[in-house]
């Protein structure tokens, strides 16, 4: 399924039960509270979803309910959130065999990579795959700033096609569109900020608080 980097994207919540199994049943029960909402898309594994805390079978059953369960209604991404390339890009081609429509991609975990090194981590697992990327940047939390000029460097990545913008800056949001046009989607990735950066002209928004239904 096409994913067109607009609209509402919920970054789902992973649930657990009492013995530490992914609670399945609430987890439907929260996708479909979102699809009847009229989402354009889900996000699984993200900050909320437990990222990169997620064992590699956690992420299969999550992806593969929620493809079960959406249907052909909306696209459902999985966040990568590894430490290494070769993981990530293992983590990569089991998200598409296991059926996901795109990818959520964040800097390398723990170590605090440079400009030059976070750029090579993006390219090298966009040319891995043929899965639609949106990158996301949110140096509050992961101390990686990706800065809108460094999008350069992903320009000649055609599946790398949008950002989730989680800087708390909304100017990187201006700079972005003056600098690229349309060629990168703009996510909002703060829900406090949402309104501010639609209105500036983002294309959508990574949305935390609608898992609060």
């Amino acid at each position: 399924m096409q994913v067109n980097w607009q609209g509402v994207y919920p970054a789902l919540l992973t649930p657990f039960t009492s013995s530490d199994q992914v609670d399945i049943p609430l987890f439907e029960k929260n996708l479909a509270a979102q699809l009847d909402a009229g989402v354009h898309g889900l996000i699984i594994g993200g900050s909320l979803g437990e990222a990169s805390t997620l064992r590699v079978e956690e992420k299969e059953k999550l992806v593969k309910s929620a493809k079960a369960f959406a249907g052909s209604r909306v696209p459902v991404l999985l966040n990568i959130a590894e430490s290494v390339t070769a993981d990530a890009i293992a983590q990569t081609q089991l998200a598409q065999k296991w059926g996901a429509d795109g990818l959520m991609l964040l800097p390398p975990m723990r170590y605090k990579s440079d400009d030059r090194e976070t750029a090579h981590y993006f390219k090298t697992v966009a040319q891995s795959t043929e899965l639609p990327i949106m990158i996301y940047n949110n140096p509050v939390d992961y101390k990686i700033d990706f800065r809108p000029e460094l999008f350069d460097q992903l320009i000649d990545c055609p599946n790398v096609q949008a950002l989730k913008e989680s800087s708390r800056d909304v100017t990187n949001l201006t700079r972005m569109l003056n600098r690229f046009g349309d060629r990168f989607k703009i996510l909002c990735g703060v829900d406090t900020l949402a309104m501010e950066e639609l209105c500036l002209g983002a294309h959508g928004w990574v949305a935390g608080l609608v898992d609060a239904f």
